[in-house]
């Protein structure tokens, strides 16, 4: 990380920088000091473009929220950069000095991120093909901060990048191998920079390089999905040409006999579309169990005695297990499995079943330990030749990590 110094002086200068997480109806946001990495604000834009927008911001500590209409997201834009020096946050738009975007997909034209350009922004646009529902709302928060903002460094941060380092016989799918050349239907994997961030605060904690270990990250929320890291370098992972493949998630199906496309085409008279809608949408955690997405009320269901209820979990978690003794087997063993995200880091019950069985692989575990949410713990006896550790991911960070980095601020 490049260090910032005043003259004569070994305290670093410190750099304002926002990260930003564009949806199509919403905008997340992080206000940093750089180098030190300490939030000075965070916030929430909600219902962009809808009546009754919902605007969410910490102001010394407690939570600031305005409900009123936002009709796009320059305007929530504005309205984030007005609250910044209204509230007192900082004295001047002047103190913002990067901004980090998250933008979705970057396929095979960037495997690091990106200092933005034009030229950036059309191959973004380019690549809105494979993720029509993430990349042209990306490009929307970009583009409002740049008509607001147009002299401050912004940096691209991808999802996919991270997953680049991939090999062939990881990325592709056993297809003609003309369909990968002219159309790049491959394995692109997701929740990279969440991954990214696991697989270097792990080695922190483990007090070894990043170069020595092998890895297994479970970035288990909504979405999900689980990444093989050896020497600091994901060389395969879950998701696949869309966020739709791998485990069981909240609403996704994860991976399915491709041929019940047409099947469930035939049988239920739908379009290609609308099976999609509902392998999307509809399957998951929420089409097996009937009745919730939410793991927290599936939970609570188990506890009922819902026997769909209880299903649905051992879906979830029985998938998950299964991807961990794959990609241990992939790198001929593994140092440490860790759990992140909404779900790995909060819920007892899953990371319970998941590591249930793995001791023939070295996997010892203390019950007594499986009780944390929300912080950094190791869940495994210190015996274990495997590490089992729960670290709350931070893609925020690493974004502002990058942006001091190509932003060259």
């Amino acid at each position: 990380m490049k260090r910032f110094k005043h003259k004569g002086s070994d305290i670093p200068v410190a750099k304002k920088v926002i990260a930003i997480n564009a949806g199509s109806s919403s905008l997340k946001f992080q206000l940093f000091d750089m180098p030190e990495e300490t939030v000075i604000t965070k916030g929430l834009v909600e219902r962009i473009g809808l009546k009754d927008s919902v605007f969410t911001i910490s102001v010394n500590g407690e939570k600031n929220e305005e409900i009123t209409d936002i009709p796009n997201h320059e305007v929530a834009v504005k309205m984030l950069l007005d609250k910044l020096t209204g509230f007192g946050i900082i004295s001047s738009l002047d103190e913002i000095e990067g901004i980090g975007h998250r933008v979705v997909h970057g396929g095979e034209v960037f495997n690091e991120s990106v200092l933005i350009t034009d030229e950036v922004l059309e191959k973004i646009d380019e690549l809105s093909e494979l993720a029509p529902l993430h990349n042209p709302a990306n490009l929307t928060g970009i583009q409002a901060f740049r008509n607001i903002l147009p002299n401050v460094p912004a940096v691209a941060v991808f999802d996919t990048a991270f997953h680049q380092t991939m090999p062939e016989s990881s990325f592709l799918y056993s297809l003609p191998y003309e369909y990968y050349e002219k159309y790049g239907i491959r394995k692109y994997g997701f929740h990279g920079t969440s991954h990214k961030y696991i697989s270097e605060r792990a080695a922190e904690m483990l007090g070894r390089p990043k170069e020595q270990l092998r890895l297994i990250s479970c970035h288990l929320g909504n979405g999900a999905s689980i990444a093989a890291i050896e020497g600091g370098k994901s060389i395969d992972t879950s998701m696949g040409f869309t966020p739709l493949a791998g485990v069981a998630m909240g609403t996704r199906s994860g991976n399915i006999d491709p041929a019940l496309i047409p099947f469930i085409m035939e049988k239920t008279d739908s379009t290609a579309d609308e099976v999609l809608n509902v392998l999307n949408k509809k399957s998951g955690i929420l089409g097996v169990s009937g009745f919730s997405s939410d793991l927290r009320d599936i939970q609570d269901g188990v506890e009922a005695g819902n026997e769909r209820a209880e299903l649905a979990l051992d879906v979830f978690a029985n998938r998950i297990h299964k991807y961990i003794g794959s990609y241990a087997s992939r790198m001929n063993g593994v140092d440490a499995i860790v759990f992140t995200a909404g779900i790995g880091e909060n819920s007892l019950i899953v990371r319970e079943r998941v590591l249930k069985g793995l001791e023939f692989m070295g996997v010892y575990w203390d019950p007594a330990r499986n009780t944390t949410r929300g912080e950094e713990t190791f869940l495994s006896y210190p015996h274990s030749p495997v590490k089992v550790m729960v670290i709350p991911t931070n893609e925020e960070v690493m974004i502002a990590r990058d942006v001091l980095e190509k932003g060259d601020i």
